[in-house]
């Protein structure tokens, strides 16, 4: 199903390009300086053939086979246009609305993109691109997570660090879309999602 693999190293420090030369399957983009989070996924996308995209954070933990099988399914058998990932630890308030409007994990068609996606802010790619599926109002699948995390900024950098980077990733998201159309932009996705089976697929 899964047509072509590429990971983006915004030069990183941890190694990822060895990892990455493991796997023969696997295509390496590796940026000469660190860019965020939206340049390393131009660069991706760019690098990318596929008529549907599968994003997907590089720093979680338990993710299986399963689980992106379940992300990619809504969209695939029509269901949806744009399914959601919405993770175990993802905060209480989005699980309650069932709802994570930043979640890095999703499944779409290449065609919802423009081009002005790159000159966004660093962390200002998933707020824009919500208001892209609003505006064509496409179907919106939320899939569940069960047993996968994405580790909070403070687990990874520390307090001081962590707050740091929230407060910085915070800014970018309120430079790309404002705090009131932020809820705005909530509240017209929840209108836009579609019923999907929380019952795991077979593969």
């Amino acid at each position: 199903m899964i047509k072509e693999i590429i990971v983006v190293d915004d030069a990183s420090t941890d190694g990822t390009a060895q990892v990455v030369a493991a796997f023969q399957d696997v295509r390496l983009i590796a940026l000469q300086k660190n860019a965020g989070k939206t340049a390393a996924l131009d660069a991706g996308i760019r690098a990318s053939t596929g008529s549907l995209l599968l994003l997907v954070d590089a720093d979680l933990i338990g993710l299986s086979p399963l689980h992106i099988t379940n992300l990619i399914l809504p969209v695939v058998e029509g269901r949806a246009e744009i399914a959601i990932s919405l993770r175990e630890n993802a905060p209480w308030l989005w699980r309650w609305i069932g709802l994570d409007y930043i979640s890095g994990e999703r499944v779409f068609a290449r065609s919802i993109l423009g081009e002005e996606f790159k000159a966004l802010p660093r962390f200002g790619f998933e707020v824009y691109l919500n208001s892209l599926c609003i505006r064509q109002r496409t179907k919106i699948a939320v899939v569940k997570w069960m047993g996968v995390e994405s580790p909070y900024k403070n687990r990874k950098y520390g307090l001081v660090q962590g707050v740091k980077a929230d407060m910085k990733m915070i800014l970018d998201i309120s430079r790309t879309v404002s705090p009131f159309g932020l809820l705005l932009q909530i509240l017209r996705m929840l209108r836009l999602r579609v019923k999907v089976s929380d019952r795991p697929a077979l593969i």
